[in-house]
């Protein structure tokens, strides 16, 4: 059972991320489509990078009793797809969490109902 101890937390961390994109509406709950695109870029993206470390021999894998043993390609395995998914919707949310409230106050009359910009105003100005 040990085996499955850091996919299991993985996948917690990601539920917890969920509930909190469900509350407070940032991400999936703002717009499924580009957080669903944001997130696979992301992730193919440092795959790519953790593809290309191995191949360099940079990277390697580590063992641990607490992972699967399931492999995505040789010395790549099947939790480093989970934890990057963590790690880009985390940041998503947080950089949604931040642009809505910090940002929000910078432009207060600049924001429609739906958290987007207006556009530019009369006279070519942002």
């Amino acid at each position: 059972m040990t085996r499955f101890g850091y996919l299991g937390a993985l996948l917690i961390s990601l539920a917890g991320l969920a509930v909190l994109d469900r509350r407070f509406a940032l991400a999936f709950w703002y717009d499924a489509r580009r957080t669903a695109w944001c997130l696979v870029i992301g992730v193919a993206g440092f795959l790519g990078w953790d593809l290309l470390g191995l191949g360099l021999g940079i990277f390697a894998r580590g063992g641990s009793p607490h992972q699967t043993g399931v492999l995505l390609a040789p010395e790549l395995p099947v939790e480093e797809a989970f934890f990057l998914g963590l790690l880009c919707y985390s940041a998503l949310l947080a950089w949604r969490w931040f642009d809505l409230r910090v940002g929000g106050r910078r432009s207060a009359g600049g924001r429609g109902a739906n958290g987007r910009g207006a556009g530019r105003r009369a006279g070519g100005a942002p």
